[in-house]
């Protein structure tokens, strides 16, 4: 019966003959479906010509600013949004994401920004929504402002381009993407004042296949220093410009006084910082001695002072809204894109020598098996005895160089590191020692090297304080029952210890399944490899087999480093986890100072209720934001070495092959870094075969064989800086190293030499030969 009225009131009787503008208004209004021209002409009965007259109506409706046109052809009254419609998340303030209409047309009125209220926990993280996400949504009016209640989270439209203008034939201009995935160039119905060369925005005009961009920014010379890093933060959307009300709270929060009286006064300590040479901020600094206490013959005291930057961002603060938005600095080769305003980054919340600076101290009692057995967490005051380089700490220690600091701070910090390396190997996390890259650049941002950095013992030994203070700040807010922002680090899943097995069983390398998989299992499967030649690749695809790390407030424990129970408390400059670890830590533990004087909101450092009710929420968007400012790091640098292998056009140079697709595979300069593609169609006249689990190409009648990890000379054909992309030649040489398949070590199940699950494929010339 229920059922039965409602469809009477949606069926509402309309007045026959041609609808008045304000019949035509009340009826989108109280419409409870997208209303178009359609859905108009049949509620109010009208055929023929009464459908022309009715399109003139509403355009001139439109024109007249009394409706507007959305999604799909429907119109909603203007300064309203349908009540389903597409909508683009653009803005979170605290947890509450923030969307607009993806089309608004209406001049003179801002587009109205929509509160998006989420029905449950997204099933996973990837399904979460973040800023530049697509949804379709039921809209409606929620007191003095509009809410969005998602239905469908969409593919991402590339609704914004971001490319190089180039000039083709007859002079039309055409825009190159910067991003290598795009293989197609865009034509460009406006320019504007852009000319060729420069790296413009431009939006998609028209719809597919006559898509054409129009210039709306200009962004200048693609090659000019730190336009790299500009172009990663433009593609990936990443905030680079402060509100005004942060940068005003900064500059007031830099000012506040330390509270010396009220803060534990570790200044006469020879605390010590110790970071890359290029480091941007020093946010920690540590400090240790043997222990005097007879109870703990043979142990340590050690101090790992962190930035307490929880005293300069108050929760709710603008500084605090921009920082989760933000979610943790980014690191280009050039340019430093900072969680936080520089005034605390890189000056009050940068742990100086010399300089007296607000500290959250994390007091570590270490036996002598290396065990933590004890932890308090003060507020503390600081002054760094001298900040040093990882090269200068190790040479001191290895007597290279002389500093005043090595009896008194360093050779202590060494012997305590030595029972925490003792606890290490008994946890035996995951060692996969795999190379990082490392740009450098000259004073006017030209590159002069690519290097790898160089792993020493000083890197590992900071690497083991903060684990020991990041698992104490963990374990004591379990103490107190208190919220806990967890780094979560989850077992590989089935499916990738199956691709795992069927990767290594190429090598003729067994993985039983059936075994419980622990850190341990990969390292002794790598001790097992001990020097062999395939021993990087191997490391590479055990790192893929592993899940992604991220934050939330439930505890799954931490299986690359082997913990139960782990947190991120160590640089709260450059992420906001460690800051929300912080401020659970001044509640939990009494830590309150203080409220300040005159001009800083609020009084409280610690967590508030909306960030205790919003761990979750909080922790999917910060992963998110971690995830991008990844990607964004790691296109940039592929861009540079792009860029400095743009002069090496035609040399030859020694390369491994990182991927293999049945389309060709992919190398990368070794020791340098940046994939390229070899085609396949470059590979010869040959056909070729393509094993999946393999991962590898083979020559139908020379036997020759490209596999992940194969080392071989390739000669560089081509270098795109702009997107970051190259691409790579066989040099007219003999066969690569590795030589044809030994048929005596294939696997089981092949039949007359090939492979039972590989597949057929061939260069554009293969084909034309079958």
């Amino acid at each position: 019966m229920a059922s039965t009225q409602k469809n009477k009131t949606s069926a509402k009787v309309r007045p026959a003959g041609f609808p008045t503008r304000q019949q035509v208004i009340d009826f989108i209004a109280e419409s409870d479906q997208p209303a178009g021209k359609r859905e108009i002409a049949k509620a109010f009965g009208l055929k023929g010509q009464e459908k022309i007259a009715l399109k003139a109506l509403l355009k001139d409706m439109a024109d007249e600013g009394l409706i507007d046109i959305g999604p799909a052809r429907a119109f909603h009254k203007m300064g309203g949004v349908p009540k389903v419609t597409v909508l683009r998340i653009v803005d979170v303030d605290d947890t509450t994401l923030i969307a607009t209409p993806e089309r608004w047309e209406a001049e003179g009125q801002p587009a109205p920004r929509l509160r998006v209220v989420e029905r449950g926990k997204p099933k996973t993280r990837q399904s979460a929504l973040t800023i530049g996400d697509r949804i379709l949504a039921r809209t409606e009016e929620a007191g003095r402002g509009w809410v969005a209640h998602p239905m469908k989270k969409l593919a991402k439209a590339s609704e914004e381009l971001l490319g190089v203008v180039e000039e083709g034939e007859g002079g039309k201009l055409w825009l190159r993407p910067v991003d290598k995935r795009i293989r197609k160039d865009t034509p460009i119905s406006d320019a504007g004042t852009a000319k060729r060369g420069d790296l413009v925005l431009a939006e998609p005009v028209g719809r597919p296949p006559r898509i054409s961009a129009r210039v709306t920014d200009i962004l200048g010379d693609p090659f000019a220093p730190r336009s790299f890093s500009l172009i990663a933060i433009h593609k990936h959307g990443i905030p680079h410009v402060f509100p005004e009300r942060a940068e005003e709270e900064a500059v007031v929060a830099s000012a506040l006084a330390l509270h010396e009286d009220k803060r534990e006064d570790l200044r006469h300590l020879p605390i010590v910082a110790i970071d890359p040479v290029d480091a941007r901020d020093h946010d920690d600094a540590v400090w240790a001695a043997p222990d005097e206490d007879a109870a703990n013959p043979g142990g340590y005291k050690a101090i790992v002072a962190i930035a307490d930057v929880s005293y300069y961002v108050r929760p709710g603060s603008a500084l605090d809204k921009e920082a989760r938005k933000r979610g943790n600095s980014v690191y280009f080769p050039d340019l430093v894109v900072p969680m936080l305003p520089h005034q605390l980054s890189s000056d009050m919340c940068s742990l100086r020598a010399g300089q007296d600076r607000a500290a959250m101290a994390c007091h570590l009692t270490i036996n002598a098996q290396g065990k933590v057995t004890g932890w308090r967490f003060t507020r503390a005051v600081i002054r760094v005895a001298a900040v040093l380089a990882y090269e200068d700490a190790q040479a001191a220690i290895n007597g290279q160089k002389d500093h005043d600091l090595l009896e008194p701070a360093l050779k202590p910090l060494w012997a305590c590191w030595a029972l925490l390396q003792k606890a290490r190997k008994a946890r035996d996390p995951l060692a996969l020692d795999l190379p990082e890259r490392r740009v450098v650049l000259d004073e006017r941002g030209k590159i002069v090297s690519v290097a790898v950095r160089e792993r020493l013992d000083a890197h590992m030994l900071i690497e083991d304080y903060m684990i020991a203070a990041n698992v104490a700040a963990a374990k004591a807010l379990e103490a107190k029952k208190a919220p806990v922002m967890y780094r979560v680090h989850e077992p590989p899943s089935r499916e990738k210890l199956v691709a795992l097995k069927d990767y290594l069983a190429t090598f003729d390398i067994d993985f039983a399944l059936g075994q419980v998989v622990k850190p341990s299992t990969f390292n002794r499967l790598i001790d097992r490899i001990g020097e062999a030649e395939e021993k990087p690749q191997i490391m590479e695809q055990i790192l893929r087999s592993q899940t992604q790390a991220y934050y939330s407030p439930q505890n799954m424990g931490h299986f690359g480093l082997a913990l139960g129970s782990y947190a991120h408390f160590t640089s709260p400059i450059r992420r906001y986890a460690d800051l929300l670890v912080h401020r659970a830590l001044v509640g939990a533990h009494g830590l309150e100072l203080p409220a300040p004087k005159g001009g800083m909101p609020p009084e409280r450092t610690s967590l508030s209720g909306e960030d205790q009710e919003n761990m979750g929420r909080v922790g999917e968007m910060i992963s998110q934001h971690e995830r991008r400012a990844m990607e964004a790091e790691r296109e940039t640098v592929d861009r540079y070495v792009a860029a400095f292998l743009a002069a090496h056009v035609g040399d030859l140079v020694e390369a491994r092959i990182t991927g293999v697709q049945n389309f060709g595979f992919f190398a990368t300069v070794e020791g340098l870094g940046g994939d390229g593609l070899v085609p396949v169609s470059t590979l010869g006249e040959e056909r070729f075969y393509y094993d999946e689990a393999a991962r590898a190409l083979e020559g139908v009648e020379s036997g020759d064989r490209y596999t992940v990890g194969q080392r071989l000379p390739l000669r560089l054909a081509e270098a795109d800086p702009i997107n970051g992309s190259l691409r790579f030649e066989l040099p007219d040489l003999p066969a690569p190293r590795g030589g044809p398949l030994k048929r005596d070590r294939m696997r089981p199940g092949t039949k007359r030499g090939r492979p039972a699950n590989i597949r057929h494929i061939g260069s554009k010339r293969g084909k034309h030969r079958r």
